[in-house]
């Protein structure tokens, strides 16, 4: 049985140890209030864009054509826009994006088979996910680091317009998001969506559009305009999803160690109360035993 003093030092250790989760308890449900009120803000937007996007390539068929929009007729070398992590302590959050990352990896290439690391181009997001590629020998063609306290549509741009660069130039075929979706404070899901060559939904925006729809300006310019500012908001979407799921993850993650904090501190309070009352019952017992020696 340890001492009184291991048994109090390692109470003090717990209690320590408590106050820290605490407080980082506290700090990821302020940020995640914030983060949860941007997802919810930027969610119809986002919806609206991928509506009226269905509904320009609907109206427009196959006379306007876009370098995003364009269909690789063989792909060959992949593109993974990775939002991962930048900090640990936030429970299965970074390893089930990796997770998810790898399995794109896995099912990405030509009829759902495993490219070689050389055919991967990643577009990493966070410290975590840098570590993960570097260490598979997969090639980064460019490093972001994520805003947690409040991430701009221009920090989002600045990503998306590398990954389209990198799409038109021909360097990848094919562009894959991977990100955390926020759906609770309690729950997250890894997504991955293909980013490039932007996919509308014309089929469930056929019906409110119209064959003779004119286009103000062009259609040419408006596609121009349009298909890289949507690009720009999924992008965007994603890093404030992510964002929101990190944070309630980390939440969630220290109200768990704070919990088991207070268990082990209570566990060890009844061991040091029961090695108090075993040294007391020992000192009775030899007070005992020494004044019956002196009567006998």
């Amino acid at each position: 049985m340890p001492s009184m003093r291991q048994v109090r030092a390692r109470i003090r250790v717990a209690k320590n140890i408590q106050q820290i989760t605490k407080a980082m308890k506290m700090v990821a449900a302020a940020r995640l209030k914030r983060a949860q009120d941007r997802v919810q803000s930027a969610r119809p937007y986002a919806e609206q864009m991928r509506t009226v996007m269905g509904s320009l390539a609907n109206a427009a068929g196959t006379s306007v054509a876009h370098p995003l929009l364009e269909q690789r007729t063989s792909i060959k070398r992949i593109g993974i826009l990775a939002v991962t992590a930048d900090r640990g302590l936030c429970g299965s959050y970074a390893t089930n994006i990796l997770k998810k990352t790898a399995e794109v990896m896995r099912t990405c290439g030509p009829d759902g088979t495993a490219p070689s690391p050389e055919d991967i181009r990643g577009i990493v997001i966070g410290r975590k996910g840098q570590a993960y590629f570097r260490r598979r020998g997969i090639p980064v063609a460019a490093e972001f680091a994520i805003n947690m306290t409040g991430t701009t549509f221009g920090e989002a741009a600045d990503i998306s317009r590398k990954a389209q660069a990198m799409y038109v130039s021909g360097e990848v075929d094919v562009v894959y998001l991977v990100y955390t979706k926020f759906l609770s404070a309690l729950t997250q899901q890894p997504t991955a969506v293909q980013l490039l060559p932007l996919q509308t939904e014309t089929e469930s925006a056929s019906a409110g559009a119209s064959e003779d729809a004119l286009f103000e300006p062009d259609a040419a310019t408006l596609f121009g305009e349009m298909v890289p500012r949507s690009v720009d908001t999924l992008v965007y979407q994603a890093l404030l999803e992510s964002v929101a799921s990190e944070h309630g993850s980390r939440m969630t993650a220290m109200s768990s160690a704070t919990d088991n904090a207070g268990k082990m501190i209570a566990n060890l309070t009844l061991v040091a109360n029961r090695a108090r009352q075993a040294a007391i019952t020992k000192e009775i017992s030899e007070i005992v035993g020494g004044a019956d020696a002196l009567r006998s």
